[in-house]
């Protein structure tokens, strides 16, 4: 089930945010997609779930196009994401949050619920058990009846990704998760990354933290000015003169050597 960008160009108006971007992300891997402050990654992300079209190229996922599909397609695709600034529901609990993201694979419809039948009662007790057990793997099982909102903020991320997970999806973007994080919820996330990625899912990811990037990525692309100038792995972009220049400088590059 790889996924495959193919030439991605996005303009708005005479502004390219991304050039001729392509890679591939293999199945079962850790893919990193760094790069200075408005390189073009979280325009990416957003072509690759249809939330912009792109201006040429294409997206494909598990050797179907996605381009030009809905983004609640996107998501049936086994596609999902979670985003730079936090989307939660502030005002309903932990776990119905968690059983928002599970609404694109249920089965009842307005009949069934308005008439409470046993069908959807059966598959509501399933998304309930399903929600509490994702709460569990992000550490969050406790805080269930707690509103989102009363949440800390490193609580606030793993709570998006147990949403985001509650879609089954094969594909994971993660933006910026470890943004704002303390050392201690930075190295939570990174066992629960570990974690996720031992479940079979592939992960997408960016992030401007440096060591957390080159311990969990297993292949790095690096943008710059919306076009790809390296990819390769941790210790091959690291030692890039390219990226360095353009993204890590010397000094980081040394901390990382």
């Amino acid at each position: 089930m790889a996924l495959e960008v193919k030439n991605i160009t996005k303009r708005f108006g005479g502004i390219h945010a991304l050039t001729d971007v392509t890679f591939r992300v293999e199945e079962g891997e850790v893919f990193g997609l760094i790069g200075p402050n408005g390189a073009g990654k979280t325009t990416m992300f957003n072509i690759i779930t249809s939330m912009f079209p792109p201006t040429d190229g294409e997206v494909v996922f598990s050797n179907k196009r996605l381009t030009g599909k809905k983004p609640y397609e996107i998501t049936k695709e086994g596609v999902c994401r979670t985003f730079q600034n936090i989307r939660l529901f502030p005002d309903m609990t932990v776990l119905e949050n968690v059983t928002v993201g599970e609404h694109c694979r249920t089965k009842s419809g307005v009949f069934a619920s308005v008439f409470r039948l046993k069908s959807q009662k059966v598959e509501e007790e399933k998304i309930k058990t399903k929600a509490r057990e994702l709460l569990q793997l992000v550490g969050l099982g406790k805080y269930e009846d707690t509103f989102a909102d009363n949440l800390a903020y490193g609580q606030q991320r793993r709570l998006e990704i147990a949403r985001a997970l509650a879609s089954d999806p094969a594909l994971l973007l993660l933006d910026e998760p470890a943004a704002g994080m303390n050392e201690k919820e930075t190295n939570d996330l990174f066992d629960l990354i570990q974690k996720i990625k031992k479940l079979g899912i592939t992960i997408l990811l960016i992030e401007h933290d440096m060591p957390l990037v080159m311990r969990i990525c297993d292949r790095i692309a690096v943008l710059n000015f919306g076009e790809k100038i390296a990819q390769g792995t941790p210790d091959e972009i690291k030692n890039d003169p390219h990226v360095i220049e353009a993204y890590l400088g010397q000094e980081e590059e040394d901390e990382l050597a």
